[in-house]
């Protein structure tokens, strides 16, 4: 027993070795590469749409010299100065956009150290000591890409035009174009003038409102349905909601289209919330925001990191969700979308461009025996839409989340429910015991053999079931 307990030690250790070893060489090669396809889109999109759309790999010294003091960062805390109903005002956004330290980065500091040692540029080396002690600081840094967008909004021009070239044009994808009103998608079942309270369901990332519609919503019972009004949305950038190409996705404007198309659309005054994975830090955020109207709050997967104090935010938070690691594959899967903006966005163009076709292909194979709305969910979006969700939501909010949790703990009175599936590699089971340390009277059911998908999917019965409980149970106290 302790020879194969040693073996097991040595192989786990061999394991760890060559994963670090095999992903340091295979992040390198894809920092190389995601830094020529920089260029090549640059290229691309100035013949397509004779401009380029600048990047987060832009230099932050160029954007102050032509642009002014827009985005302002100080010791990870980034804001920029944004135009709101004729009022200028900060928004929160992540630094991760344009701090993502890459092979590039990493050759400059080791240059820069052998400089230090050869002191072959005194100049060099001291300027460099200076920035680094904080003797010469900038008290403003400048992003080209937030500045042009903010200044294309403020001057109300469009920047690019909509889609994109590397947007999918159909009329799924668009069908918001068409219409007059500048809200999200939301699909409602339900009594429209006689429902006691209403249900906001929202989903998590690269998803859309068909994970709660074409699961949940035929399993209700008719109890239910004669009860609750159900309100599913489609979040800005997903599915058949808004997605225009300056938009930054921060969490302001999340959650005030939530408020526009939702709340006041459909005059909700009282409601429980169900969310999904990132839906939940937007269900948090609109909890805290009408503490007095939210009934119950059930949660499933929520990404909730503690941020070890010293360390910064959302750079923890990034590392945590996108470890740079081959193995886990989903681990390697999270660290291509966070750390890469422009391979990300050719896995866009390649699929969510195509869609169609790969819908169509799904359905041959299979013969059309599986529904679809799983993979609508995820193609279903604009690169520009799922990077900045991505980083501004994820990581964007890992300062905040602790004031949420306190803030659901004191001052909301209402029940806290909390779903995880054991076998969830995409959101790791710690993250719902950090919740209920955060907010003692939650309670956490741990449902055996289901992933981040299949806590829904394939259980949609027993879910609804659940769900009617706890909206009972709510109701009742």
């Amino acid at each position: 027993m302790d020879v194969m307990c040693k073996i097991i030690s040595v192989l786990t250790l061999i394991g760890g070795f060559l994963n670090k070893a095999v992903s340091f060489v295979v992040f390198c090669a894809l920092d190389l590469l995601d830094f020529i396809l920089c260029f090549v889109y640059k290229v691309v999109d100035y013949c397509i749409e004779a401009e380029w759309k600048p990047c987060y790999c832009s230099s932050a010294k160029e954007a102050i010299i032509g642009s002014g003091k827009i985005l302002v960062s100080e010791q990870g805390e980034s804001k920029i100065v944004c135009l709101i109903s004729s009022k200028l005002q900060l928004e929160d956004i992540s630094d991760t956009l344009y701090s993502r330290p890459s092979l590039v980065t990493e050759v400059s500091k080791l240059t820069v150290n052998e400089l230090k040692k050869l002191k072959l540029d005194g100049t060099i080396i001291q300027s460099y000591e200076k920035i680094k002690k904080g003797t010469v600081r900038s008290t403003f840094t400048i992003n080209s890409t937030i500045v042009e967008m903010l200044q294309s909004k403020m001057v109300g021009q469009q920047l690019h035009p909509i889609p994109r070239w590397s947007d999918c044009d159909c009329k799924f994808c668009n069908s918001w174009t068409s219409s007059s009103k500048d809200t999200l998608f939301v699909k409602a079942e339900g009594p429209k003038d006689k429902a006691r309270e209403d249900v906001l369901f929202i989903h998590g990332f690269i998803s859309s409102s068909a994970f709660w519609t074409e699961t949940l919503f035929p399993n209700f019972s008719r109890t239910a349905k004669s009860t609750y009004r159900l309100l599913a949305v489609d979040l800005l950038g997903f599915g058949r909601s808004p997605k225009p190409t300056d938009s930054l996705y921060t969490l302001r404007e999340h959650v005030d289209m939530i408020e526009k198309s939702v709340l006041e659309a459909y005059k909700v005054k009282s409601f429980h919330i169900v969310a999904h994975s990132l839906g939940c830090i937007l269900a948090l955020a609109i909890a805290v925001k009408h503490p007095g109207s939210v009934k119950s709050l059930t949660l499933l997967a929520p990404p909730y990191y503690p941020v070890p104090k010293g360390e910064p935010a959302t750079q923890y938070i990034m590392r945590r969700v996108a470890p740079r690691r081959v193995w886990p594959v989903m681990a390697f899967c999270s660290s291509i979308a966070c750390w890469y903006e422009h391979i990300s966005r050719t896995i866009c163009l390649v699929i969510c461009k195509n869609h169609r076709l790969w819908e169509f292909l799904t359905k041959l194979i299979t013969r059309n025996r599986i529904r679809t709305f799983l993979l609508e969910g995820f193609f279903c979006h604009t690169h520009n839409a799922a990077w900045h969700t991505l980083h501004n939501i994820i990581c964007g909010t890992a300062s905040k989340l602790d004031r949420y949790l306190d803030a659901v703990r004191d001052r909301l009175k209402c029940h806290v429910t909390i779903f995880h599936g054991k076998d969830d590699e995409v959101i790791p089971l710690e993250c719902s015991y950090n919740v209920q340390r955060r907010i003692p009277r939650s309670r956490i059911k741990v449902v055996e053999n289901k992933d981040h998908i299949t806590i829904v999917v394939g259980r949609q019965k027993a879910f609804a079931r659940e769900l009617e409980e706890i909206w009972k149970r709510s109701t009742s106290d």
